[in-house]
């Protein structure tokens, strides 16, 4: 791994970390926050790739649960990815490495259309499976009603989608990141 490697995962768990200055918004049915900091694995996996954007979002995950207050609302600590939202939390890695890979398998003809659909499936599909499975366990429901109580949180997560399509592309164009299909 390069320096410049380490750089760029260093600067995306910063990323992460500003996200989290955006306060929390509790939705008053499920108690679970909407935060800003979803953005920062569609933007790692989709600007740095998998293997560097899913490294940024384990560095920052590890920062958190070694008690850093990094995440929206100023928390942090292991008990929080022990709590409810935890699944969320560590799905966030899998979601950046996920985006990264879909990303490289189309960065040779990546247009809104494939970016988006990367990003979302990373973004949306892979960390909500992850987080409403982690849901269910903590809280005791079903996997069904965990999917159910998160629906109310895709409205921000497709525009987070649509924001991380727009950066990715404009990147791409401009400096580009992600030298090659893989």
């Amino acid at each position: 791994m390069s320096t410049k490697d380490i750089v760029y995962i260093a600067l995306f768990a910063a990323v992460m970390a500003v996200l989290g200055l955006f306060p929390p918004i509790t939705l008053p049915i499920s108690g679970v926050p909407v935060t800003a900091q979803s953005l920062g694995p569609m933007l790692a996996g989709a600007i740095l790739g998998a293997r560097r954007g899913g490294l940024s979002i384990l560095l920052f995950v590890a920062l958190v649960a070694l008690g850093l207050p990094l995440l929206s609302g100023g928390r942090g600590g292991f008990g929080i990815i022990l709590g409810a939202t935890g699944g969320f939390i560590i799905g966030w890695i899998i979601a950046a490495f996920v985006i990264g890979l879909l990303i490289e398998k189309f960065w040779n003809k990546l247009n809104v259309i494939n970016a988006a659909f990367s990003i979302a499936m990373g973004g949306i599909v892979v960390l909500y499976a992850i987080g409403n499975f982690w849901v269910s366990v903590v809280v005791e429901i079903s996997y069904w009603q965990a999917t159910v109580g998160a629906a109310p949180f895709l409205i921000g997560d497709a525009i987070k989608v649509a924001i991380a399509t727009a950066v990715c592309l404009a990147v791409r164009r401009s400096y580009p990141l992600i030298s090659r299909s893989r």
